[in-house]
């Protein structure tokens, strides 16, 4: 017998799309590396579960904190550990768990969505997320109020960054850090360089290059590219445009993989010689990997983001957490971690403890960008959830497919 499709539209196109997909070895396993993120957009579609109570804190007799974040974006020696944790764990005798457990918003929000919408505990204590999904779980109710009393150095957060439209006055969010999309190319077999996103789509890099699975940077990137300021107004017709090029180039065989975090691999075995990339990821490559691959915000522009602390609705370590997120909030130890993952700090104060640290990172424009810098970068306009419904589809449409 077969099952009728489901009435809800965009659930239905998710199953359509699923009919779809040949179920070759190949294809199957492509298919899981996306299924949880079109999961994901599924979820987001069934507007906000009933409100949820946060679960009750232990951190006075259960000293430890997990934390939940990307990887390269913590400070770690040769050794392979990470110097201001154990200095964070010296200074509070709180044990910390710190776990490389995000290579995409949507995947990590595919794999605890279910225990979230229950109130669960999903295995950390804090997560550091973009702003859209940290968007989506404040609005879910996802998420607990930080008590700013835990956080004295919450005066040390950048004044721009206090009243976001997802989150004024920083209740339940705080930043970790802030970056670019842009372009990386491998400099020994392209040392003429790469100037715009245009340049990716060159026959001779045919089959040689990446894009990144967040559809706000890839997306964001072709958009500029074909004139569309993503922080303005724009519609369905300019995002199309930008999905039929992304389509155009998977189809060619010109774009080789559309990855998370994991892109880096392709760069660095040579499977990619370009792609579009984070800014501090390159910087990192470079240091671990040997300097083979140059960054450039491309000359139409690029996009502009920041990942941001949450404590989940099932913590059960909230203070330890907000003790965790103020001891990152002090200048000196901001200084070291943006010494070590490139990105930009939200943290007042910051470029002075550099100066004292590597005065060359304090001129690094990956790390203190000038208003010159900032101006050739864009942040991807907030999304209402029709629009993300719709173009998280068809973006995920061309990660089925691909």
């Amino acid at each position: 017998m077969v099952k009728p499709l489901p009435e809800d539209p965009f659930i239905r196109s998710l199953v359509l799309q699923a009919q779809r997909m040949q179920l070759s070895r190949r294809g199957m396993l492509k298919g899981a590396g996306v299924g949880a993120a079109a999961l994901a957009l599924a979820a987001c579609s069934s507007g906000a579960p009933v409100k949820l109570k946060a679960a009750k804190d232990k951190s006075d007799s259960d000293k430890i904190v997990r934390w939940d974040n990307w990887a390269l974006y913590l400070d770690v020696d040769d050794a392979g550990n990470y110097p201001t944790l154990e200095a964070f764990e010296k200074k509070t005798g709180i044990k910390a768990t710190y776990t490389e457990a995000v290579d995409d918003n949507n995947t990590y929000y595919g794999k605890v969505k279910d225990q979230l919408k229950l109130g669960q505990d999903i295995g950390c204590d804090t997560v550091c997320l973009t702003d859209w999904m940290v968007d989506r779980l404040i609005r879910f109710g996802y998420t607990q109020e930080l008590d700013h009393a835990n956080m004295p150095n919450f005066k040390n957060l950048v004044p721009t960054y206090l009243d976001v439209d997802f989150d004024k006055g920083r209740k339940m969010s705080i930043p970790w850090q802030g970056g670019f999309a842009g372009i990386a190319w491998n400099k020994d077999e392209l040392p003429g360089g790469l100037k715009s996103v245009s340049d990716l789509w060159d026959k001779s890099l045919k089959g040689r290059v990446g894009v990144l699975s967040e559809m706000r940077d890839t997306m964001g990137c072709i958009m500029q590219d074909l004139g569309t300021q993503i922080d303005g107004k724009w519609g369905d017709a300019e995002y199309t445009a930008a999905i039929d090029v992304l389509q155009k180039q998977v189809d060619d065989g010109q774009i080789r993989n559309i990855k998370g975090n994991s892109y880096k691999e392709d760069l660095q075995n040579g499977d990619t010689l370009a792609a579009i990339v984070w800014s501090g990821d390159i910087t990192q490559l470079n240091a671990e990997a040997g300097d083979h691959w140059d960054f450039a915000i491309p000359d139409k522009g690029g996009t502009l983001w920041n990942d941001n602390f949450v404590i989940p609705i099932g913590s059960t370590h909230k203070k330890n957490a907000e003790t965790l997120i103020n001891y990152y909030y002090d200048p000196e130890v901001a200084a070291q971690v943006a010494a070590y993952v490139n990105y930009i700090p939200p943290v007042v104060g910051t470029k002075e403890a550099m100066m004292a640290l590597d005065p060359e990172l304090a001129d690094n424009q990956l790390i203190f960008p000038s208003e010159e810098t900032l101006s050739n970068t864009h942040v991807f306009r907030s999304l209402s959830s029709s629009e993300e419904q719709k173009y998280g589809t068809q973006f995920q449409a061309i990660l089925l497919g691909a």
